[in-house]
């Protein structure tokens, strides 16, 4: 794949004090791909990937432990935030919209929406899929990890969640560079 930027989701790091590592330091190592760290643990985006395969096998060399690793294509998210599967429906302060994304594409038909637990007070708003991602909403407490954790068993594919900001975060950085081409190709 070579044109567009690859983003790059690790799972399950810097959580707990467990399976850390510092992202700058990683996006260094990788600078021949033009890596730069987004500041949500574990989530880069690449500008120069070349070969998808070949760019997953140098960051894997790179993590300082084995780690379940998404890899997106830069128009998907780009295409998500003009979607937008939140609608106008701001956030609140106790309510966090989240995509998770499968590491690769569901095996199992899933029913949408629904909530975590199925009874009782919900904790995680599963609104609806497309493709590789998944997006609702969750409550902040300490039970929601847990819950946010079946979105594999339920798809059938490991996942790794971000909130909706963090996804907005990595689009103004490919608009950015977007707008960096054409400002290139002025000067032409």
């Amino acid at each position: 794949m070579t044109g567009m930027a690859l983003i790059v989701f690790v799972r399950g790091i810097n959580v707990g004090g467990h399976r850390t590592f510092r992202p700058s330091i990683l996006a260094k190592g990788l600078s021949d791909y033009d890596v730069v760290n987004v500041g949500a643990a574990g989530t880069f985006v690449v500008r120069k990937p070349g070969s998808q395969a070949r760019f997953r096998a140098a960051l894997l060399r790179k993590l300082p432990f084995e780690a379940e690793v998404a890899l997106c294509d830069g128009r998907d998210l780009i295409r998500l935030e003009m979607e937008n599967p939140f609608g106008g429906e701001p956030s609140r302060p106790d309510i966090v919209q989240f995509v998770s994304i499968l590491s690769k594409p569901g095996c199992a038909p899933v029913d949408v929406p629904f909530t975590l637990p199925p009874d009782g007070e919900w904790f995680v708003r599963v609104i609806g899929s497309k493709n590789r991602f998944v997006f609702g909403v969750y409550r902040r407490h300490m039970r929601t990890i847990g819950y946010l954790g079946r979105i594999d068993k339920l798809f059938g594919a490991p996942a790794t969640t971000r909130n909706w900001n963090t996804i907005l975060a990595i689009v103004r950085i490919l608009k950015g560079k977007e707008k960096d081409k054409e400002k290139g190709k002025e000067k032409d």
